[in-house]
């Protein structure tokens, strides 16, 4: 087997020393006053202002170097310094990626997508495709970005399947008609979380469902066929998914009003200089799935893209169906199986399919240490309470203005999400809390309906934009972008769409007060 050595995409994803004197400050800062406040004893529910330490260290340093591995690493770190837990190792590092839940990630979500990607690189299939589609739908940069946009309203089981599928299958396209990276990423990114939530053909619902059969809501939630109605009943008050997924179409369309600095810079730049990522930006997805190195002799066909897409959407999507669970694990891994299957069968070496494999699974390395301490983060943050500590201070304000309830609810779930990078792990915190203090506020099914909708829209956002959430990332790696610079770019448009929602919830529950 012909391997060729694999280099890192850039790096910056190594601190400089202006980077980690930044760093170093910051996690100095933080244990001076850790050192003095965190007195937290076992039992208590968070730590104070300190419940947040880990993640606005995180997302200072994020932001300031535009270096998220080195911005989770510090978080942790400040995590366990709150915490008194200086072997971070032990305490967090161990535990987090030696989880149940990292090793999904790692298994699938990466290891298959990275092969799935890697075979693709070298049977041509996505490639095939997408020029074959190419041939008949797209004209131009306009035209690419909106079959981006179709794909991702199509492959709208939820935001990992999502960005994979729309990222691996659109990107050839976009490449070729000068599409910037941001744009794309923004677009695949848009079209996941927030399509998901819209379109209940997926987990989500009974997901949620099983959040919200609780003893407090029995009396008009009591059992989950009546909790997925609610799901349903709340799907046109979701204005956040509604408006992102607009907003994304109108940039598909080139008629958004406005786009922000940075993505208008972008823009500018693919249009005039070709140029698809800034100078030194430092994209996640590695040359060897960026290139293509499709084995010599093999003919590429659209059975190569057809069959391990038909494989994953069968085998996750059937079994629901017919009444079972999603077989999503299973389906990522039957479906890099299946695409290297084929090719041996047509006619490429067992070699050549296995260098496939491994050339990307290396190749979204960077994309395994990112979320592998994305974890770790979040489960920092859990042990501090943060959640708790945001909805006990956010609540006093209600007994003179409930009409407000709606919208800071979600900016609560758009804290709570953006800070652990998990729109799911955001309901499983803010579901069972803030749905019963609603109906304690008012019994109206209408309100609950609201509050309901402003929760599901709220954590898509963090989902959508933190820079260590799984679709963002994922979205970095499948459109080959580099991750701040997706996260800078989307980032105004997110919070435009956001801004409006939380307008709208106020402004909807303060006449239904009237």
């Amino acid at each position: 087997m012909r391997l060729r050595p694999i280099a890192l995409p850039n790096k910056k994803y190594f601190p400089n020393s202006v980077q980690l004197s930044i760093g170093v400050l910051i996690i100095a800062a933080f244990a001076l006053v850790s050192a003095n406040a965190a007195t937290a004893a076992d039992g208590v529910a968070h730590y104070g202002w300190l419940s947040l330490a880990p993640a606005m260290a995180t997302l200072i340093i994020s932001f300031w170097t535009k270096n998220v591995l080195f911005g989770l690493f510090c978080g942790v770190i400040v995590g366990g310094v709150v915490t008194g837990q200086f072997n971070i190792i032990q305490a967090y590092l161990i535990p987090s990626l030696g989880s149940e839940k990292y090793a999904q990630i790692l298994l699938v979500y990466l290891w298959a997508l990275g092969g799935l990607i890697g075979i693709w690189n070298k049977n041509g299939g996505a490639q095939h495709f997408a020029t074959t589609a190419a041939k008949k739908f797209v004209r131009s940069r306009r035209s690419a970005k909106v079959f981006a946009w179709v794909m991702g309203v199509i492959f709208h089981q939820g935001g990992t399947i999502s960005t994979v599928l729309t990222g691996t299958t659109v990107k050839p396209i976009a490449d070729r008609e000068k599409v910037s990276h941001e744009e794309l990423s923004y677009v695949v990114d848009s079209t996941a979380s927030p399509i998901a939530t819209l379109i209940p053909f997926n987990a989500w619902p009974a997901y949620i469902a099983g959040l919200i059969v609780i003893e407090s809501l029995a009396p008009i939630v009591p059992d989950e066929e009546s909790a997925i109605a609610w799901f349903l009943k709340s799907i046109p008050f979701n204005f956040y998914a509604i408006i992102a997924i607009t907003f994304t179409l109108l940039v598909s369309l080139d008629k958004m009003f406005w786009v922000g600095k940075k993505m208008n810079a972008a823009i500018k730049r693919s249009q005039t200089t070709g140029e698809l990522d800034r100078p030194d930006a430092s994209p996640l997805l590695a040359r060897e799935l960026s290139e293509a190195d499709i084995a010599p002799g093999y003919t590429p066909a659209l059975i190569d893209f057809f069959l391990p897409i038909s494989v994953l959407l069968g085998v996750s999507i059937i079994p629901k169906l017919l009444g079972g669970s999603l077989m999503i694990f299973e389906a990522f891994g039957l479906s890099v199986v299946s695409a290297m299957i084929l090719s041996v069968i047509r006619g490429m070496s067992l070699d050549e399919a296995f260098e496939g494999v491994l050339n990307g699974i290396k190749g979204v390395t960077i994309g395994a240490v990112i979320l592998g301490l994305a974890v770790t983060l979040g489960n920092v943050s859990e042990d501090l309470g943060a959640a708790a500590f945001v909805i006990e201070h956010t609540s006093g304000i209600l007994q003179h203005a409930p009409y407000v309830l709606p919208g800071v609810i979600m900016v609560i779930c758009m804290f709570v999400s953006f800070s652990i990078g998990s729109s799911w792990g955001t309901y499983a915190v803010m579901y069972p809390i803030a749905l019963p203090l609603a109906f304690t506020i008012s019994p109206d099914p209408f309100f609950f309906t609201l509050n309901f909708g402003a929760i599901l829209g709220g954590a898509v956002f963090g989902d959508q934009c933190s820079p260590y959430s799984d679709t963002t990332v994922l979205s970095s790696m499948a459109c080959g972008a580099d991750l701040m610079d997706h996260v800078l770019t989307q980032l105004p448009l997110a919070l435009l769409a956001a801004g409006i929602s939380i307008v709208l919830y106020v402004v909807i529950a303060f006449l239904s007060f009237m």
